[in-house]
């Protein structure tokens, strides 16, 4: 009867972990707050602002990272509020940020915003060189200081270009070893560190908490890449469709501590399209 007990003891034991292992693997992989990069809408925005911004609620985003165009910021904060929309971050220019910090405070206060995003370092399309990248180091590194005592920190969106190689490594890693982690972060979209021939995981794991935001995105499979950080918008793709090993970057997302995840897409299909890629983000499991 001892024995007996002890079998149907283990039995149970053992169906038991079985049941947790397959919660375990059924346990969503993406649970963040699902935000909306607002270039996506940017042929929707000039015919209306709410209207738009009332589509982005329908399909099911809680964050934008910014927008507004030419609106009044307190306008747009409102209307985002009255839809449950929060701006934790908003991207601005170059120049903006370099020459009147200030401005880009004023702009997150009212935003409610931790962070800014800059996309694009000027230079000549195609020969992105040292010196652009260690005058935005620079530039970065004072601008960074000054956003930061204003309770803002700065994310360069590295764009592929920065692949050049350079010493043991290449453009990007002298970005990210030679400006302040105190002052300057990093949003990392995937579409474009592939495009320029990067790899975002093993990024992910070099660079740790340096990278803070995401854009996701996957790409055309065939697409040709090279270090313009320029494609055709219909390279973009609904998630899960193109070449983007787009779970295993999220797990590792995951593991690094990204704070916040828009997903872009710069087609002309976005109506079709982002449902989608909305769907297979909820679809993912560990």
């Amino acid at each position: 009867m001892n024995k007996y007990f002890g079998f149907v003891l283990l039995l149970a034991v053992l169906l038991s972990d079985n049941k947790t292992v397959l919660a375990q693997k059924d346990k969503p992989l993406f649970t963040a707050p699902i935000g909306i990069a607002p270039y996506t809408f940017r042929k929707h925005f000039p015919n209306g602002v709410a209207g738009t911004l009332d589509t982005i609620k329908m399909m099911g985003f809680t964050e934008i990272e910014g927008g507004g165009g030419r609106m009044a910021p307190e306008e747009y904060k409102k209307l985002c509020d009255e839809r449950g929309l929060s701006i934790p971050s908003f991207g601005t220019s170059y120049d903006q940020v370099v020459k009147n910090p200030d401005s880009v405070i004023w702009r997150a206060k009212i935003f409610g915003a931790k962070y800014v995003m800059i996309s694009w370092i000027p230079h000549k399309t195609g020969s992105f060189n040292f010196e652009n990248a260690k005058k935005a180091v620079d530039d970065f590194n004072a601008a960074g200081k000054i956003l930061k005592e204003g309770g803002v920190t700065l994310c360069y969106h590295a764009h592929g270009y920065e692949f050049l190689p350079y010493e043991n490594g290449t453009l990007l890693d002298y970005m990210m070893n030679n400006t302040n982690p105190d002052y300057v972060s990093f949003e990392m979209d995937i579409f474009w560190i592939w495009f320029g021939g990067g790899d975002p995981v093993s990024l992910l794991k070099k660079y740790g908490n340096r990278w803070k935001l995401m854009h996701i995105k996957d790409m055309r499979k065939g697409t040709k890449k090279d270090l313009t950080g320029l494609t055709s918008p219909e390279n973009d793709v609904a998630l899960g469709t193109g070449e983007i090993d787009i779970p295993g970057i999220l797990k590792q997302a995951k593991k690094t501590g990204i704070k916040h995840y828009f997903i872009e897409d710069e087609s002309s299909v976005i109506m079709t399209q982002v449902p989608q890629s909305i769907a297979y983000l909820k679809s993912l499991k560990e």
